[in-house]
């Protein structure tokens, strides 16, 4: 059997046939060429004439202990459609790419299951080539159809470094655990950006969004899509009731501790007993919520304040929310505790909001999920050089998208 031959049974590469091989001090290097005569522009466009040629490498996979290279000529075509100069389409790699199409599948496969530098290490690639195939590989494999038929949809933001470095990610309530659309940053721009990008026809089809309770996402929503229905995340109203209650604390405590009372101590850690859910309260828990109670504290009211918030998401019947709502706003406002005063303030803004999420049932569990995948990525490559990075990672593994590896392509050996 010939060289030539063995190489082509071996690395089964799509459009391309093993011309030469040579073994050189930095690995083996597989001379080839594609088999179609025509010259196609990443456009798709398809013409005889050349504009001019070069040599090109792109490393392979590994050979046993040594690493391969694929080395063929390429031109570059005048695209009358682009209006441009443009290198040629391959088939064995990704326009613009390094790496083979197979090396990248191979690493972008991994790089769903496991970190950065068990990557590098098994294929002797540097950090900085890994992310980069990461993108390749998404903008290559990502399909714009995970936008379609999309009616209810959650939005959130999630920080990914520090200095606050924020994502807003948008998913899809009615399609389990998958990431449909990132962005970099927090702002009403951001969330534009994703509406901008659904379009007229699709945005008309969304029916119902979640969002916090910030005016930013709520600003977005009302320019691009004022048809859609808004639901406060119950999440999050629920967060702001527990740190005006854990701010009332702190003030109690500060009190006390200004005026070096003994009993000090005794108030700063209450915390537990204030924040934790009512039913899995500890025997000294519910002492320290008795001994509050007898004290009339303000921490008591500010304790019956949060749990009555959190009532409003067990009420058995829907129709009994406005009138809850509207109950708890009334005695909210007239507490005298100015944490939960300003809170009333800000639930009463979003009166229509809240109460569209109790009706509908909606709310942002499964997006506070994806969140701590993000950060699981994110904490799993050790930090990402730039959020296109980050975003790449998590639309490769949160996006629905699947890598086919080179084995499941090759040419079974004849018999």
């Amino acid at each position: 059997m010939r060289v030539t031959t063995a190489f082509n049974m071996m690395l089964a590469l799509v459009g391309a046939s093993v011309i030469s091989v040579t073994f050189a001090p930095e690995g083996v290097v597989v001379g080839v060429r594609r088999r179609r005569a025509r010259h196609r522009c990443p456009c798709g466009w398809k013409t005889w004439s050349v504009y001019d040629r070069s040599v090109r490498r792109w490393r392979h996979l590994d050979l046993g202990a040594h690493r391969c290279f694929l080395e063929a000529e390429i031109v570059r075509i005048d695209c009358r459609r682009c209006c441009r100069v443009r290198t040629e389409e391959i088939p064995w790699a990704r326009p613009g790419a390094r790496h083979s199409r197979d090396f990248q599948d191979v690493v972008a496969w991994l790089a769903q299951r496991t970190d950065k530098t068990t990557i590098t290490k098994l294929l002797r690639v540097s950090w900085e080539a890994v992310a980069k195939i990461v993108i390749d590989v998404v903008a290559d494999t990502i399909d714009d159809t995970r936008l379609n038929e999309l009616y209810r949809i959650g939005v959130d933001e999630v920080s990914y470094r520090k200095g606050h470095r924020y994502l807003t990610v948008v998913a899809d309530h009615d399609r389990e655990g998958a990431v449909i659309w990132m962005g970099e940053g927090k702002d009403h721009s951001v969330l534009e950006t994703f509406y901008d990008e659904l379009g007229e026809q699709r945005v008309a089809k969304l029916e119902t969004v979640s969002l916090d309770m910030g005016g930013a996402y709520k600003l977005a929503t009302d320019n691009k899509a004022p048809h859609v229905t808004q639901c406060v995340d119950p999440f999050h109203l629920v967060k702001l009731a527990n740190d005006a209650l854990d701010a009332t604390r702190r003030d109690v405590w500060n009190q006390f501790r200004l005026l070096e009372h003994p009993k000090a101590p005794w108030w700063k850690h209450t915390r537990w007993a204030l924040l934790k859910d009512e039913a899995d309260l500890t025997d000294n828990q519910l002492e320290v919520l008795h001994q509050l109670r007898r004290r009339s504290s303000s921490l008591y009211r500010g304790w019956q304040l949060k749990e009555a918030i959190r009532d409003l998401y067990r009420l058995r019947w829907p129709s009994q929310a406005p009138e809850h709502l509207d109950w708890w706003l009334c005695w909210a406002q007239r507490c005298q505790i100015p944490a939960f005063v300003k809170l009333a303030k800000t639930a009463k803004a979003n009166r229509e909001r809240i109460l569209a999420a109790v009706e509908l049932g909606l709310s942002n569990s499964k997006l506070e999920g994806l969140n701590s995948k993000v950060r699981l990525i994110n904490h799993r490559g050790y930090g990402h050089h730039s959020a296109a990075a980050l975003i790449a990672m998590v639309y490769l593994c949160c996006g629905g998208i699947t890598v086919e590896l080179p084995t499941a392509r090759a040419l079974p050996l004849s018999k």
